[in-house]
């Protein structure tokens, strides 16, 4: 095959996630190996939204000792290129100025998107054929690849996290004290689950539990509430709740819009970005326990920042390097407009159209499965309010002795949990 003219560029977007780096190097070697040039774009698309294109030229000897680091050479940016024409146009003929002829994309859904819009684009509208491929890339674990198959990063996120959270656990069962950590993963629950389930957390509560598009703030405070009073009727005076960011966006923005700390727009509005979910329940979670008389202050922290940009584990070290050759291979075979998967030791290349949601006209988002195998076995290790803990007189009266009710009103509230009414 004559690899002569050919220019690969990487392009990376989204938040930050560990093996980024490995990705860059084990592309850049493996094409620089057969004979084509490659460069970096820094800062994402957003570079090639203006004049000022940012690009590195990258070499076997500038990305040869980059595979254990953190962060990314060529940086990263949420630039969305895909809201105008004007601004896909720009950024195909800066590409075309560059003379790229393939392009391998790091990122998450937003960033595999762009990709296929960018692409449909330079195809469909200027003739163009630039041959994309996308390496997923987020610590939320969300994209939807074949079953078993983690985004590169999320491991390392996971591990890390979980060694956080053990240690706040330790903390805790020695200061007696109770901890909520909130944890990244946009509207998934996948990193909260994996750091919970790894750490042997008390509890862990995300978004796919909940069957219904909306919640009551209320109904959360109550299962972390109800697992902190059943944890001290067995005697136990700590303990650490994790909790999925993404449970927020199941939360009526007239409920957060109720709440004083929340802050707000000119016209009344929720500003999303702007709150500390943690801090949120927190306070709402402390008001319950002192409004029932129970002398516990929760500590809140949040994890998510600390883990994007560590160095990759081994597991993310030896992924990662696989995916760059395979993206490479899967380009100097001629392929284009896929995300890159090996799935049975085989690459198994992805259509951008297979994963596009017809719906909504975006990539799909990977939830987790509630039906998995892998979630009933977290379910059965957590500390929350079951039925038979309401129907066993010793137990229940423990319990309501502690939240300093009688055992019906202890029902009345909490029984709705385990769908169990009052009478």
């Amino acid at each position: 095959m004559n690899f002569q003219d050919n220019t690969l560029a990487l392009i990376c977007g989204g938040g930050p996630a560990p093996g980024i780096n490995n990705v860059v190097a084990s592309v850049t070697i493996e094409a620089r190996n057969n004979g084509w040039d490659v460069l970096g774009i820094c800062d994402g698309f957003s570079s090639l939204a203006t004049a000022n294109k940012k690009v590195i030229p990258l070499t076997i000897d500038k990305v040869s000792r980059i595979h254990k680091e953190g962060g990314s050479i060529i940086r990263t940016s949420r630039f969305n290129p895909t809201k105008s024409e004007a601004t896909m146009r720009t950024v195909v003929e800066n590409l075309v100025d560059l003379g790229v002829t393939h392009i391998v994309t790091i990122g998450g859904d937003d960033t595999a998107y762009a990709a296929y819009k960018v692409s449909e684009f330079a195809r469909e509208r200027l003739g163009l054929n630039i041959h994309f491929v996308h390496v997923p890339k987020t610590i939320d674990n969300d994209l939807p690849l074949p079953e078993g198959l983690p985004t590169f990063g999320f491991e390392t996120a996971r591990a890390l996290g979980a060694e956080l959270v053990m240690n706040l656990m330790e903390d805790a069962k020695t200061m007696g004290r109770w901890f909520l950590v909130v944890t990244m993963g946009r509207s998934s629950g996948h990193l909260a689950l994996g750091i919970g389930k790894s750490a042997s957390a008390t509890l862990t509560i995300i978004p796919e539990e909940f069957e219904s598009e909306t919640i009551s703030l209320h109904h959360v405070i109550d299962i972390m509430s109800g697992a902190i009073i059943k944890r001290l009727a067995l005697e136990k005076d700590h303990g650490l709740i994790v909790a999925a960011e993404g449970l927020i966006s199941k939360v009526s923005s007239q409920e957060l819009a109720a709440i004083d700390c929340i802050e707000k727009d000119d016209f009344g509005h929720v500003r999303y970005a702007e709150i500390n979910f943690s801090d949120v329940l927190k306070k709402q979670l402390n008001c319950e326990l002192k409004k029932m008389g129970i002398p516990i202050s929760v500590q809140n922290k949040e994890i998510g920042y600390e883990v994007r940009c560590a160095p990759p584990n081994p597991f993310d070290v030896e992924y990662t390097r696989n995916l760059g050759y395979g993206a490479f291979k899967f380009l100097a075979e001629g392929g284009s407009n896929a995300v890159i998967a090996i799935q049975n030791n085989e690459l198994n290349p992805i259509n951008f159209e297979d994963i596009v949601d017809p719906e909504t006209g975006k990539m799909k988002i990977r939830l987790v499965d509630t039906d998995s195998l892998q979630y009933r076995i977290a379910r059965k290790y957590m500390i929350s309010l079951e039925r038979r803990d309401l129907e066993s007189e010793l137990l229940l009266n423990k319990m309501s002795r502690i939240a300093n009710m009688t055992p019906q009103d202890f029902i009345e509230k909490y029984g709705y949990l385990v769908g169990l009414e009052s009478e």
